[in-house]
């Protein structure tokens, strides 16, 4: 299981350490891809295995599904932890989620999310205004 939120430097060649807590459930592989928000997500193999069967799964006829597939799946890179505890992020998914050198990892249960630190801090600081009105709405959804 995946919490917290770790601050974290990106170096010059793309390499993000993973925080020491979770390395032993990434030792097998794990696959970073685009995320949601602006940050990218980060799966242990198997738990990326579930969501991209689930994911192929879905109906292509529908242009919905066919673009939240492509975003995921295409988007999709295997990486590895080194001695070190690090990772490669490749460029595009850099690029995508804005990352510069301060990054924050955000384990939410399941997977990891990388976040630039100030797009975290403004998403964070949005939600955290928005917490009522976001805790009714799950409630609708029973929880």
């Amino acid at each position: 299981m995946f919490i917290g939120e770790y601050n974290h430097n990106l170096d010059e060649k793309g390499r993000l350490a993973v925080p020491v807590k979770f390395r032993n459930d990434l030792k097998r592989g794990a696959v970073v891809t685009r995320g949601l928000d602006g940050c990218l997500f980060l799966y242990a193999v198997d738990e990326w295995k579930i969501l991209a069967g689930k994911l192929s799964s879905l109906p292509i006829s529908q242009s919905n599904t066919r673009a939240f597939s492509r975003l995921m799946l295409a988007g999709a890179m295997d990486v590895q932890i080194d001695k070190q505890g690090r990772i490669i992020l490749p460029d595009y998914l850099r690029k995508y989620a804005g990352l510069k050198k301060k990054v924050v990892i955000g384990g939410l249960y399941n997977r990891l999310e990388v976040w630039d630190e100030e797009t975290w801090i403004k998403y964070k600081k949005k939600t955290e205004k928005e917490s009522g009105d976001i805790a009714e709405k799950l409630g609708e959804l029973g929880v």
